[in-house]
C-alpha cells in the first residue's frame, strides 16, 4: 500500500522516516506503516499440494514432484507443500532414532526440488525437518525461487507439545523471527502449523507487506475424539485463519495432509481441508478431508487494496497503546 511522504520528511535506513514537527510517537507510527510496502498489481495463481504421506521419503518426494509439476501446468506461480511432507508425522512419539529423518538446508531435498522450481519457473514453499548442527533441529520452511535457488528459510516459532504432537522433543524454537520473501509476483510470508493460532504472527507478517500468508500444516483428529469434538476442532482451525485474512486484509493459504497415520496409540486422522481465503475472509478454494489434490486460486493484489480501503484496520491501529502486548497476563491478586 503506497504511503505519501511530504517534502519536509527525511528517510534513512538506520533511523527510518522523520518529518519536521513530528512527535516521537507520530514518527514511530509512520515508520510502522512504512513497513507495509507497495504491492504488485498483477494477479497470479497459487497452489496447495494436499497429499498423503508414507514412511518412505523417496515415495513422498516423487509424489510431491508429480503434483508440483501438475500445479505448474495448471498455471501456478507459487506452490506450497504440507508440513514435514517427507515422512509420516513422526512427532506422535519420543524416539531419538527419528532424528535421523532430519537433513541440512541446503541439502538433498532442496537440491532436487530446486531443479523442479527451475524447470517449472515456479516458487516452491518446502517444509522440512532441518538438521542445523549436531543436536539442534528445527521445523523449517525452505523457499525455493523460480530460478532453482534457496531464497531463504523460516523456522517455526511456536512449538506445541500435546498428546501425539510432541514437537518440543524434536524441534528447537525458531530464531528467524517473522519474515517475508520477495518473489517475482510480489511478497509472501510463511508460518507453520501451530503458528496459525497466533494473531501476532499473522499481523507482523502482514506489516512487512506480505500479500499471501502460507501455512503448511499437519493437523488432525485423535480418532476417539472425532465424534464429539471433530467438527468443532476443524471449524475453529479454519475460523482462526480466516480471521487473520480479515484482520490483515491479505490472502491466507493453509495446506494440510490427509490419511490416518498410526505411529503411537490410536494415531492421528489428518483432516485435509486445505483452503485459500481472500482478504475478506471468504474461502475461495477448498479441498475435502480425504483426497490427494491440488487446491488453486488467483491472488488479486487489487482486492487487497480495495479491502483495506474499506476496512482500514492497519490504518487505525493504536500501537502507541499496545505496549502491554509484550507482558504476561496478570492475575487479580
Amino acid at each position: 500500500m503506497p504511503v505519501a511522504f511530504s517534502p519536509d520528511c527525511t528517510l534513512s535506513l538506520s533511523k527510518g522516516l522523520a518529518c519536521a514537527g513530528m512527535t516521537g510517537e507520530e514518527a514511530g507510527m509512520t515508520n510502522h506503516i512504512r513497513q507495509i510496502t507497495m504491492m504488485s498489481n498483477t494477479a497470479y495463481n497459487i497452489a496447495l499440494i494436499q497429499m498423503r504421506c508414507s514412511n518412505q521419503a523417496r515415495e513422498n518426494l516423487d509424489k510431491a514432484i508429480t503434483m508440483l509439476k501438475e500445479a505448474s501446468q495448471k498455471g501456478a506461480k507459487v506452490a506450497c507443500l504440507p508440513e514435514l511432507f517427507m515422512s509420516q508425522y513422526f512427532c506422535q512419539q519420543h524416539d531419538s532414532d527419528l532424528f535421523e529423518l532430519a537433513e541440512p538446508i541446503p541439502g538433498p531435498t532442496t537440491k532436487t526440488l530446486g531443479q523442479v522450481a527451475k524447470e517449472t519457473r515456479m516458487t516452491i514453499v518446502v517444509p522440512l525437518f532441518e538438521k542445523r548442527v549436531a543436536g539442534v533441529y528445527h521445523n523449517t520452511v525452505a523457499l525455493l525461487t523460480a530460478d532453482g535457488n534457496l531464497g531463504g528459510i523460516y523456522r517455526k516459532m511456536h512449538i506445541p507439545h500435546d498428546p501425539l504432537f510432541y514437537e518440543k522433543y524434536y524441534f528447537t524454537p525458531g530464531d528467524t523471527g517473522f519474515t517475508h520473501f520477495d518473489i517475482p509476483q510480489g511478497r509472501i510470508a510463511t508460518l507453520i502449523c501451530w503458528d496459525q493460532w497466533f494473531p501476532e504472527a499473522a499481523r507482523l507478517s502482514a506489516l512487512q507487506g506480505a500479500e499471501v500468508l502460507f501455512y503448511p500444516t499437519a493437523i488432525g483428529w485423535h480418532p476417539s475424539e472425532k465424534a464429539v469434538y471433530g467438527e468443532k476442532q476443524r471449524d475453529a482451525w479454519e475460523t482462526i485463519q480466516r480471521s487473520h485474512a480479515i484482520a490483515n486484509g491479505i490472502y491466507v493459504a493453509s495446506v494440510n495432509r490427509v490419511g490416518h497415520e498410526q505411529l503411537a496409540g490410536e494415531g492421528i486422522e489428518f483432516w485435509g481441508g486445505s483452503f485459500i481465503a481472500d482478504p475478506f475472509g471468504e474461502i475461495i478454494a477448498k479441498a475435502d478431508a480425504q483426497s490427494e489434490t491440488i487446491v488453486m486460486a488467483t491472488v488479486e493484489p487489487k482486492l487487497i487494496e480495495e479491502t483495506r480501503r474499506n476496512w482500514p484496520f492497519l490504518r487505525d491501529r493504536r500501537i502507541d497503546y499496545y505496549a502491554n502486548l509484550l507482558t504476561h497476563p496478570q492475575g487479580n491478586n
